[in-house]
């Protein structure tokens, strides 16, 4: 996806949320400062192309889901979802994050060798200040929901998880798979639920852009609205 074709779906987010996107790009900015000579095709996104991949989302039924699913050529975990796939004898080939969800892990993951997809956002500065700093060189591939700058990328998306897809479209996978994924979750606080209806939605118009159908849409596609389009 290009950025273009972004604006006008992140500029609803920003306006659900209330959001502030000089936020988002004073972050963006501190990321690109500290990721300076990254590069955005690296090779294992570059592995995406033509491939079925599993794009792992952290809901409770993900070690069963991934361990019951049909061989996945690559795996695209978010955020926490990576270290329990490792944990399992499943390491992802790419972890998303915002560093919201056990960056420990995730740092220890990337040491050994898995890129990590680290995105900014208005509200992440103090967590990008203290976590990429640690992460080796050459391991980390910067993206922003904001406009593109330097080595810091868009693919489009909003949470790591749909970011995650967006990111998998970008780079030519056949096929995306979604294990460990739930849109309803009642242990989450409102903005949190409200920020997986907004994964659904932007889920749903990636499936209408590919003219695909995600199995994890079933039953909500008649009551998802795109504002922007």
């Amino acid at each position: 996806m290009e950025y273009e074709e972004w604006v006008p779906a992140y500029r609803s987010v920003l306006a659900a949320f209330g959001f502030d996107q000089a936020a988002d790009e004073r972050t963006r900015n501190r990321l690109a400062t500290l990721s300076a000579g990254a590069d955005p095709l690296v090779a294992p996104p570059a592995t995406l192309d033509g491939a079925r991949v599993a794009i792992a989302g952290a809901a409770d039924s993900l070690e069963t889901d991934i361990r019951s699913s049909p061989t996945n050529d690559r795996i695209v975990a978010a955020s926490e979802a990576g270290h329990r796939l490792a944990a399992i004898g499943h390491p992802p080939d790419l972890i998303v994050t915002d560093l919201d969800g056990a960056p420990e892990a995730t740092l220890s993951l990337a040491h050994e060798g898995v890129p990590v997809v680290i995105h900014a956002h208005g509200d992440n500065r103090a967590a990008i200040d203290r976590w990429v700093p640690e992460f080796p060189t050459g391991t980390i591939l910067p993206t922003t929901q904001a406009a593109p700058v330097d080595a810091v990328q868009n693919f489009g998306g909003f949470t790591d998880g749909d970011r995650a897809a967006f990111l998998a479209d970008h780079f030519g996978a056949a096929e995306l798979v979604f294990p460990g994924w739930t849109f309803d979750d009642p242990t989450v606080d409102a903005t949190k639920a409200e920020k997986l209806q907004w994964a659904a939605r932007l889920l749903y118009w990636l499936e209408v852009r590919r003219d695909d159908r995600f199995s994890i849409l079933d039953g909500r596609r008649d009551a998802i609205t795109l504002p922007w389009r």
